[in-house]
């Protein structure tokens, strides 16, 4: 039983009088005190004990609310208000279970109450049964059409259950009922996110930030809708604002970090992220982002301990932590120890990477593992035991290592690279077969390849993928220059774009199977041009003239204010002076291609 206080002075029905008095004004310490008086002289009086858990349960005080609503049922068990109030008190301590078994009991005793079925309707919900949550919402609604939070509550299910057209009509109902209900304005910005109408979705969080001006949810999502938009600086003032009224929100930090990042204000960006993690020290996706700012202005040391967090989670690109039993090997001694080194990521990353192969080689045992149409090349690299195609059973190791880390491992410094070419070769026959066709066309002969894997099942690397990627119609002012034969080296969807006007394309790509067959290929081209793939990265690794077209946010492995790479000797890179602007970047590939094809 809930301990009473002491006795009144007042009469008590004047205590009483008061105590609704107060809690009809929203003064809940006062109700509280007045009922908890009454309480002395009734302490077995259910509306007493309901109304103190009515005002614990709206004062956020859900385990008081919990007590003396249940103690309440105990002296009126036929009260389907008290069972759903203890319900919301359940509800709101998240034990979902027993808030669900409170709210059948209430519909029991009362079947057709809306409210109710709404609340047992966002509890299915709170479990993942959204199904059964879509049932009872409707069922509130047949009886209250009016009812504005079960109209949002259903449009909400209805995302979950991917029914996104009819989450729309269902938001825009409770907003046409209600036009100043700040939450369904909310929930309508992130449906529209989700069906990628950016501006419209931007539109519904101002709506709600005019209502709410606070709402940090909504000042946050709005800078994330802002940034996939292209509108960094927009996106950025967002964050800012964010962490204005709440200067300790560690996510606001990061992204704020990664919008300084894409603007090309590393330094900025490394102190931002350094906030977020001293807010939240164990935040992955910070220190893997940290890392990439590390590395970008050359702080090797720490950026390679920092990338080592890649493995922790938040990254939607990070999914090879293959969970071996042997440690990781870093950089110690291999003795007679057998040492499995295997691709994480994408194609260019193990071509990129692959070249420490052979300086662990020279230590002991090496087996290297890699995605099977890179197989056939990586037999070229010296001091290799065996290549082995991802899925392919696995002889026995002691010892492992993922491509990326090997960097770390070395303690490589910007000194240090081991930037020799080329560490990667065709098969002499396959170059020469290709040779006798390439020899045919007079003059520079150039190949070109213009797009990445776009990964369009990781948002976050697709929008890395729609900065770096161009379309082949870019290259269109490139068809004039005098002396030059292009050749295609693009595979996937992104080869069936339309030629420019007036460009002779070249394309022999249906017949490259594996890289080996397109190191044979690119081995008998004068020079490579390219954006930010593997393409690129093959070129540099068999040591032939390749031109990087590269985005304004480069890619750490790219360095800051560089025209060259110390990766790869034989790149140049033709940058973007601000993001999006691939025409001066066309520009000055231009004059450079024509100085090249008109030299003697």
């Amino acid at each position: 039983m809930i301990d009473p206080v002491d006795s009144p002075a007042l009469p008590i029905a004047e205590i009483f009088r008061q105590g609704l008095t107060h809690h009809q004004a929203g003064r809940l310490p006062d109700a509280d005190a007045c009922y908890r008086q009454v309480l002395t002289h009734a302490p077995t009086h259910a509306p007493i004990l309901h109304l103190l858990g009515q005002v614990a349960l709206q004062s956020g005080r859900n385990d008081a609310a919990v007590e003396y609503l249940t103690e309440a049922i105990g002296h009126e068990p036929s009260s389907a208000e008290y069972h759903s109030n203890l319900g919301n008190a359940l509800a709101g301590l998240g034990r979902l279970p027993e808030a669900e078994t409170c709210y059948r009991e209430a519909l029991r005793l009362q079947p057709a109450v809306p409210v109710t079925l709404n609340n047992l309707g966002n509890a299915l919900r709170d479990q993942s049964r959204a199904a059964e949550a879509e049932t009872y919402y409707r069922a509130a609604l047949g009886l209250d059409a009016t009812y504005v939070e079960a109209h949002n509550n259903l449009g909400n299910v209805l995302q979950d259950l991917d029914r996104l057209e009819e989450a729309q009509d269902c938001l825009s109902t409770a907003i046409g009922l209600k036009p100043d209900f700040t939450q369904a304005h909310l929930d309508l910005g992130r449906l529209l996110r989700k069906l990628g109408r950016l501006e419209d979705a931007a539109a519904s969080f101002r709506t709600a930030l005019g209502l709410m001006p606070d709402l940090l949810e909504a000042r946050h999502t709005l800078g994330n809708v802002m940034r996939e938009l292209g509108r960094l600086e927009d996106a950025a003032s967002c964050y800012r604002e964010v962490l204005r009224v709440d200067p300790t929100m560690a996510r606001a930090h990061y992204n704020l970090a990664m919008m300084l990042h894409e603007l090309g204000r590393p330094e900025e960006a490394e102190i931002s992220f350094r906030e977020a993690l001293r807010l939240e020290p164990d935040m992955a996706v910070a220190h893997g982002s940290l890392a990439g700012a590390l590395l970008l202005t050359g702080q090797f040391d720490e950026g390679w301990r920092e990338y080592e967090w890649r493995w922790r989670g938040g990254f939607e690109s990070f999914n090879w932590d293959r969970g071996f039993s042997q440690p990781q090997w870093v950089g110690e001694a291999l003795g007679d120890r057998v040492l499995l080194l295997h691709a994480e990521q994408g194609f260019g990353d193990s071509l990129q990477f692959c070249r420490y192969a052979p300086l662990a080689a020279a230590r002991g045992r090496v087996i290297l593992e890699v995605p099977r149409p890179l197989v056939r090349l990586m037999t070229s690299l010296p001091g290799v035991e065996q290549v082995i195609a991802i899925g392919d059973p696995l002889p026995n190791f002691d010892l492992h290592c993922p491509l990326m880390s090997l960097p770390g491992a070395f303690g490589t410094t910007l000194d240090t690279i081991p930037g020799r070419t080329p560490y990667l070769a065709a098969a002499s026959s396959q170059i020469e077969a290709w040779r006798r066709r390439v020899e045919v066309l007079p003059g520079l002969r150039v190949g070109i390849f213009w797009a990445g894997n776009p990964r369009l099942s990781a948002a976050g690397p697709n929008s890395v993928d729609r900065r770096r990627s161009i379309a082949l119609s870019r290259f269109a002012p490139l068809a004039d220059v005098a002396g030059v034969r292009f050749v295609s080296l693009q595979k996937g969807e992104a080869a069936s774009q339309a030629r420019p006007d007036g460009m002779v394309l070249h394309d022999w790509t249906d017949e490259l199977d594996d890289f080996a067959d397109t190191a044979a290929l690119i081995e008998t081209l004068d020079l490579v041009i390219g954006v930010d793939s593997a393409v690129l990265h093959l070129v540099g690794a068999l040591g032939k003239p390749v031109w990087l077209l590269n985005r304004f946010d480069s890619c750490w492995r790219w360095l800051q204010h560089r025209t060259d790479s110390p990766w790869y000797p034989t790149l140049r890179q033709f940058r973007q002076p601000r993001p999006g602007d691939w025409d001066s970047v066309m520009t000055d590939l231009h004059a450079a291609l024509e100085n090249l094809a008109s030299a003697p």
